[in-house]
């Protein structure tokens, strides 16, 4: 099994970055994370422009048989149990799982296609470094939910 997160853009700031490491480290209790960061494009003003750059960048990175996830604000959204358990479907029945964060602006029309599913955090709007942590913490969530640990209070 491959789990690889793939998101546009280098993180900046110190302590989104020592956040996304702090989940990166506790995941490889539960999983062998491939973590991928591609280019965002710089010309920010033309969203299609962005979107084409973007595309390029993330289809280079998805291999043939992977099951592509998408983070999306139109994707479904599931309490953590649920998370877990949509989770664990994914790992018993596909080799290769590859989650994308996108830029700014999202995913292009060619990015969307070669999804197989798409996820949404929340009806809320966060910056996609932020989604970084959050999407790792709920993936660590998901595996310590799985594994019967004591991390997730419901």
């Amino acid at each position: 099994m491959a789990l690889r997160l793939i998101v546009v853009g280098a993180t900046k700031e110190k302590f989104y970055k020592q956040s996304e490491q702090e989940y990166i480290k506790r995941l490889k209790r539960f999983a062998k994370l491939s973590y991928t960061e591609v280019a965002s494009s710089k010309k920010s003003a033309d969203r299609s422009a962005c979107l084409q750059m973007e595309e390029v960048n993330i289809l280079k990175q998805v291999g043939e048989q992977d099951f592509v996830i998408l983070l999306d604000e139109k994707g479904k959204q599931f309490t953590s149990r649920e998370f877990a358990s949509k989770l664990n479907n994914l790992l018993v029945n596909n080799a290769n799982l590859t989650f994308v964060i996108g830029g700014a602006f999202g995913f292009s029309d060619a990015v969307r296609q070669r999804a197989n599913f798409f996820i949404s955090l929340s009806n809320l709007t966060f910056p996609h470094h932020l989604v970084r942590t959050i999407f790792l913490e709920q993936l660590y969530r998901g595996f310590t939910i799985l594994s019967g640990g004591n991390y997730h209070n419901d």
